[in-house]
């Protein structure tokens, strides 16, 4: 476990020749301007180093100790001069060839952020539309990231999953959650915190990369309202308390964000049917809870179970 350590060629299942020993990860960093076109910053690679002259993403091998995000960050910083700050990850694609894999760190820019070669694998550094990446460009593209990106191209929406939290309570229906509305929100809610952080497994058929971080609002009502994360950070979940209703208060956030943000995708996790038409008209996708109880951590059963 040194740095380092994961330079070298590997060959995967496939018969291709790759460089990284544990695999490889890179970085698509992608911008949204007001007109909601979504921007990616791309990289044309040395002449030198491998597939030379064709433009991808900043990214290489991965040291034996490195994830994917850590990995993807470190080369953006040294092919690119770009740090993390401004950067929210959104989620992971993996391009998987048996025995090796490059894994696609997908985060979204708060600006078209300034970056430059920092060192001798790049030639060129461009913030393209997205809708224009392709072949045309002098060099064309990456024959890895050719491959990849009709099936990444859809992933690349951020996304904002909404929570009805008294649904999927009684959904998940620990025993006695009627009588302790605002503990059972606790335990989803410190469920959901853990299950975020290390990433979800979007649903099928959602367009949304492999490993997913949409950000998550956590609609509380009645009792369970003023529930929050344990310790003193709050986490990536955001709770909100519903003055009245839980269901207007989930019809208002997805409103607020369709508004504020068109280009972002909304999911809303509910089994309620007259909440799934009114949030379907605001512009939402809906998915069952059942989807989301069975990526929750395992819980310690209560009393008499």
């Amino acid at each position: 476990m040194t740095l380092g350590d994961g330079d070298g060629w590997a060959i995967c299942r496939r018969g291709h020749r790759h460089w990284g020993r544990h695999g490889a990860s890179g970085l698509l960093a992608v911008h949204y301007d007001t007109g909601g076109v979504a921007h990616v910053l791309m990289q044309k690679r040395a002449e030198w180093s491998h597939h030379g002259g064709t433009w991808g993403l900043p990214g290489g091998a991965l040291d034996s100790h490195e994830d994917a995000v850590t990995g993807a960050l470190r080369e953006a910083r040294e092919e690119a001069a770009l740090g993390g700050d401004g950067l929210r990850v959104i989620g992971v694609h993996t391009d998987d060839h048996g025995d090796w894999s490059f894994q696609t760190v997908i985060a979204e820019a708060a600006s078209l952020l300034p970056a430059v070669p920092a060192n001798a694998e790049s030639i060129e550094l461009r913030w393209l539309p997205a809708d224009e990446i392709g072949g045309e460009i002098g060099g064309g593209l990456h024959p890895g990231f050719a491959e990849s990106w009709p099936r990444i191209r859809p992933a690349l929406p951020p996304a904002t999953l909404v929570l009805d939290a008294a649904n999927i309570v009684g959904a998940r229906a620990e025993h006695g959650w009627w009588r302790d509305r605002a503990g059972a929100a606790a335990r989803l809610l410190a469920g959901v915190t853990e299950l975020a952080a290390a990433g979800l497994r979007p649903p099928t058929g959602l367009p949304a990369p492999d490993r997913w971080h949409p950000r998550i609002v956590m609609v509380v009502e009645g009792a369970a309202r003023g529930v929050r994360a344990a310790g003193p950070v709050a986490g990536p979940v955001t709770v909100v308390d519903a003055p009245g209703s839980g269901d207007d208060a989930i019809v208002a956030a997805v409103r607020e964000i369709r508004a504020l943000r068109p280009f972002e995708r909304v999911v809303v996790v509910t089994a309620d049917r007259e909440l799934r038409r009114r949030v379907g008209e605001a512009g939402a996708e809906v998915i069952g809870p059942g989807w989301l109880i069975g990526r929750l951590p395992a819980r310690t059963p209560g009393p008499g179970r």
